[in-house]
């Protein structure tokens, strides 16, 4: 199938949604003037256009568009070209309220925001198809199209009749027969067994807790239901321009679709991405959700959204500093993005996001945020050829499995404090803020490029990935897994012993007696460091004695053939151990505080082999190798001296490197060897 580099063709492409139907065409010829000046080379077309395209039923107005996509290509401005599924026109659901998505209460939600659409309903996806056919059929030898955006950001829930019948039709399909359905539920407890497939129901609004396998299901049918709409939209442009790549965009480390499987049927993963300009975590969680992207890529991905300046769905919504937007920007391009788009080219001025920053906005031209744009254009066309195309390589893969997200975050758990992208979040920053490189993995993949496996919380864990860990610890992997990890089947079956055996085993855990997590703020002792680790003490810059562990504790008893890196100190747990090590298997029971984590993790990784990627980098620089280019990434505002033996090039700057860069406020330099 095409590919982004399909796309890009040795640059980086730079631009962002295009909304003119909101303008005079007038303004038209502005924007293309001014998208030339800030080095746009690609917009996204008619995400929102259903309305403008097919006013009535049937009707077709594409007279604008024509002169559009005209005009940007006579001016060298690429389009991705969307479909406008994700905001059906009022006279849809008027018409026909069956494609009108309700809640679990039953309540409709109807036209006059967005993503209004049940995605069972027949008659949506018929008149879906139908715009789509038409709009490929119409487009497909346009000279300016070079991408396929299918619908915006899936995230549409809907608990309706259609709805209903077709997650009947998909338990069907799973279980095959009434008991197997029943047996995987469980509903002998509480007297839930089904006697007939008519009784069968999405989780809607019950009395007291719903059932949770039922739940699980149901989240993964949800996915499945949107995925069938993207596949029936791409199938559709495919046919028409089989040359052409295909992408949606997923919002940010969202619960709502298995992104894994997602991912496997696009051309271009692509994703929004809008951190709080005032969160001292934000590019921590940017690089997370970058290096989520580029995994699910399986090598260059775009950025599909970002903000220019500040959003306007936060209580309190800042813009970005100056620098900011830059910075963040090169973050994606060093972490993997070979596209990099906003929200939006030209600010509204009416609707819903009117306050909403963009790359022009309301100041126009000789507003700050548009000379920041203009810059970025012209740097990001300087790296385009040295960039675009190569990968990033890291020897740790932190495993991350949407089954597991919708088991372990439900009701009825033994605390709400545990959450799996907090969890996620946790793990990954502690490696990122120890220089260290992550891929993000499924467990089942095939994990044997990693010399490091960590597992922040799979509440759920198949057989299959299960045995796929074992195998890499025996083929001489290190794994280091966080608590709550194999606790139940695919069906929410809980493993006897409460832990799967194979990683009981594994970890050298005898027996798990109780769980005891803790409450918010509460946090437990925990020292030692009995056992050896050769260099760790080297790295750790000698031994860590004492940490607080947070959100969780365990009752266990070791085997004798593990080892307790850490115990206890103090409490009912007294003694007991907190971190248990078996060879190249380490199993945490509590989270250590965020100083501590990073410690361990820098010392097991360096035992097996993995450093960072540039030693004694000063606090707030990030270091990113992509192919043979060295990023480097300031977060914050005083200036920084960064040590980089031997001679370089700053592809930014043009000047030669020796020795040491110095890096100002949300300063940065990508360096060539």
């Amino acid at each position: 199938m095409p590919a982004l580099s399909d796309a890009t063709r040795g640059r980086i492409l730079f631009g962002g949604d295009h909304n003119p139907e909101q303008w005079p065409e007038e303004t038209w010829h502005e924007d293309v003037r001014l998208m030339k000046d800030a080095g746009v080379t690609s917009v996204t077309v008619g995400v929102f256009s259903w309305s403008r395209l097919e006013p009535r039923p049937g009707a077709r107005e594409f007279g604008w568009l024509d002169r559009l996509l005209d005009l940007l290509h006579d001016n060298g401005v690429a389009v991705v070209l969307a479909t406008p599924t994700a905001a059906p026109p009022p006279w849809l659901g008027r018409l026909h309220p069956e494609t009108l998505p309700r809640d679990e209460d039953g309540h409709v939600e109807r036209w006059g925001g967005r993503q209004h659409f049940a995605p069972s309903s027949a008659v949506y996806r018929r008149h879906a198809a139908a715009i789509t056919e038409d709009l490929a059929a119409r487009y497909a030898a346009h000279p300016a199209l070079v991408m396929w955006h299918i619908n915006n950001e899936y995230c549409t829930y809907d608990w309706g009749d259609e709805a209903a019948a077709g997650f009947r039709r998909w338990l069907r399909d799973r279980y095959g027969t009434l008991d197997g359905l029943n047996t995987a539920w469980g509903t002998a407890f509480w007297g839930q067994e089904h006697d007939s497939w008519e009784g069968v129901l999405p989780p809607r609004r019950v009395h007291y807790l719903k059932n949770p396998a039922q739940v699980l299901d149901f989240r993964r049918f949800s996915s499945d239901a949107l995925l069938a709409c993207f596949t029936a939209e791409r199938d559709i442009v495919r046919r028409h321009t089989p040359h052409l790549p295909v992408t949606t965009n997923f919002m940010p480390l969202w619960s709502g679709q298995d992104g894994w499987r997602w991912a496997a049927e696009e051309d271009v993963v692509s994703v929004d991405l809008y951190p709080d300009p005032r969160d001292p975590d934000g590019p921590r969680h940017g690089a997370l959700v970058q290096d989520l992207a580029r995994s699910q890529a399986g090598g260059p991905w775009m950025l599909m959204e970002q903000a220019a300046g500040a959003v306007d769905w936060r209580p309190v919504n800042h813009p970005k500093p100056r620098g900011l937007n830059r910075l963040w920007t090169l973050q994606a391009v060093a972490r993997g993005a070979d596209a990099v788009h906003y929200f939006q080219w030209r600010q509204s001025r009416q609707g819903a996001e009117k306050f909403h920053s963009a790359m022009l906005g309301h100041a126009g031209e000789e507003g700050r945020g548009f000379g920041e744009v203009r810059r970025i254009g012209a740097e990001l066309a300087l790296l385009g050829p040295e960039v675009s195309g190569s990968g990033v390589r890291a020897d740790i893969a932190v495993l991350h499995d949407w089954d597991a997200w919708w088991a372990g975050d439900q009701d009825g758990r033994p605390t709400n404090g545990t959450g799996h992208a907090e969890l996620l979040s946790a793990w990954h920053g502690a490696l990122w803020e120890a220089g260290l490189t992550t891929d993000l993995a499924h467990p089942e993949s095939d994990l044997s490029a990693y010399r490091v496996l960590v597992v922040p919380r799979l509440h759920l864990l198949t057989d299959t990935a299960a045995d796929n860990l074992l195998a890499r610890v025996a083929a001489g992997a290190t794994l280091v897994c966080g608590f709550r990890t194999g606790v139940v089947d695919p069906d929410d079956r809980v493993r006897p012993g409460g832990m799967d055996a194979r990683l009981r085993d594994l970890f050298g855990i005898r027996v798990l007696h109780e769980l005891w997590p803790l409450e918010a703020g509460e946090s437990v002792e925990c020292d030692g460091w009995e056992g050896e680790l050769g260099s760790n003490r080297t790295a750790l810059g000698g031994q860590l004695r004492v940490f607080r562990g947070t959100l969780w504790s365990e009752e266990i008893e070791a085997a004798p053939s593990a080892e307790a890196a850490f115990r206890y100190r103090g409490g009912e747990l007294d003694g007991l151990p907190a971190v248990l090590r078996r060879d190249r298997a380490w199993y945490f029971s509590t989270l250590p505080e965020p100083g501590a984590l990073k410690a361990l993790l820098t010392a097991i990784a360096a035992d097996a082999g993995v450093r960072p990627v540039l030693d004694g980098l000063p606090a707030g620089v990030e270091a990113v190798r992509r192919g043979d280019l060295l990023f480097l990434l300031h977060h914050g505002r005083s200036t920084v001296t960064v040590d980089v033996p031997g001679g370089h090039r700053d592809l930014l700057t043009g000047e030669t490197v020796t020795d040491r860069v110095t890096l100002g406020r949300y300063g940065a330099a990508v360096l060539r060897p």
